[in-house]
């Protein structure tokens, strides 16, 4: 779950982590009625998402109503095709440098990566890793406190005395919220050798939310900002969109399967609408989680061709055959053709009920021809429908 930087920052700010004074302003709301600091500040569009400088969501205001004209050029607009949630408005920093802090869960080792460089900024890492400026280190969860303060141990002050600070503090809400990456970017070192978070992200593994009340009272209040969390709270299960603008919905179980998919689909030029792990071995019978998803597919436009993708372990294909036809039966909005790709158990029996059923279904066991009938059908659909 990937935190808008507002409310990573009151996160932190909650844990004792300085961060500058701001507010949030919703999309559509009136910038003066939020009471944003008055003199110099930045305007920082909240998307779940990096990279918001590059495409032109960060910038400098010189006023309160200079910063609401800021707001009213980017309402409304995509960044990096993602929606604007809203506005943090907040004090403009004076620093004397800036630095470069993160944590992170290293998937190889399962131990926390600790990343600290002297330089702040805009391709940081990628720059420091060129001039050698990064500093990392591993360690276990109890160890991190020790750790960072060996790893700033060797830089000049008053860079070493902030880090020395604030590395506790950082590590203390990575493991509190049960993060996968917590990064600061810049971190400002003051002139007085304090320092302030000026921009982060945060990111809180989604099997964690269950323990983590904070989090999940924010889910909740804000479902809008974190749809896919909140499906998955919900439902239990993932479904992200990857392109709003996708013409291949995909109903597929497993993870790796989803992302094998999306990538070949896009390796052709094609635009599928979401990944999926729909579990089908948790259906019990129940075809809500097929409802659940053929409703968000039928909500975009766009889509014009849904592939379906079980390769079955414990799921009964004749079972999933039938879930799949009293699903379609409850979401007749989503009256695009269907393309089934079935390996298991059951699958004649699962051909039967599907052969039976009046559906514009097309049942092939194999996935790579499952996939050309996919493409095929997307090219003979001709334009879009809406």
């Amino acid at each position: 779950m990937f935190l808008i930087e507002h409310h990573g920052k009151e996160f932190l700010a909650s844990n004792g982590i300085p961060v500058p004074a701001g507010v949030f302003v919703p999309a559509g709301g009136d910038v003066l009625a939020c009471e944003p600091p008055d003199g110099p500040v930045m305007v920082k569009a909240q998307v779940a998402s990096g990279g918001r400088g590059k495409a032109g969501g960060v910038e400098s205001a010189a006023s309160r109503e200079d910063a609401a004209r800021i707001v009213a050029k980017l309402d409304g607009v995509l960044l990096n095709g993602k929606p604007i949630h809203g506005f943090r408005i907040e004090r403009r920093v004076e620093f004397v440098q800036e630095a470069y802090v993160s944590l992170s869960v290293d998937g190889e080792t399962a131990r926390i990566r600790l990343l600290v460089s002297a330089e702040g900024g805009v391709d940081v890492e990628a720059r420091a890793a060129d001039e050698g400026g990064t500093l990392t280190a591993l360690a276990e969860p109890e160890n991190l406190t020790a750790a960072a303060a060996k790893l700033c141990a060797g830089l000049p002050s008053p860079l070493r005395d902030a880090l020395t600070e604030a590395m506790p503090l950082l590590a203390d809400v990575f493991i509190r919220y049960e993060a996968t990456l917590l990064e600061v970017n810049p971190l400002f070192i003051l002139r007085d050798g304090s320092f302030i978070a000026g921009d982060i992200k945060l990111v809180i593994d989604e099997n964690a939310i269950v323990r983590q009340p904070a989090i999940r009272a924010l889910l909740e209040k804000h479902p809008d900002i974190y749809p896919e969390s909140e499906r998955k709270l919900v439902h239990g299960f993932d479904y992200v969109e990857v392109d709003p603008q996708g013409e291949i919905g995909l109903i597929t179980t497993g993870a790796g399967l989803s992302m094998q998919l999306i990538d070949e689909l896009t390796a052709q030029g094609r635009r599928p609408l979401n990944f999926c792990d729909i579990r089908s071995g948790q259906f019990r019978g129940d075809p809500a989680r097929l409802i659940a998803v053929m409703q968000w597919i039928a909500s975009r436009p766009s889509v014009r061709v849904v592939l379906v993708n079980i390769f079955a372990g414990i799921t009964d294909l004749a079972e999933f055959a039938r879930l799949l036809v009293q699903a379609a039966a409850d979401v007749p909005e989503l009256r695009v053709p269907i393309v089934a790709r079935l390996i298991g158990r059951n699958l004649d029996d699962a051909r039967q009920i599907l052969s039976a059923s009046g559906l514009a279904v097309t049942l092939e066991p194999d996935l790579d021809r499952a996939l050309g009938l996919t493409l095929a059908t997307l090219d003979a659909k001709g334009p879009r429908r809406g």
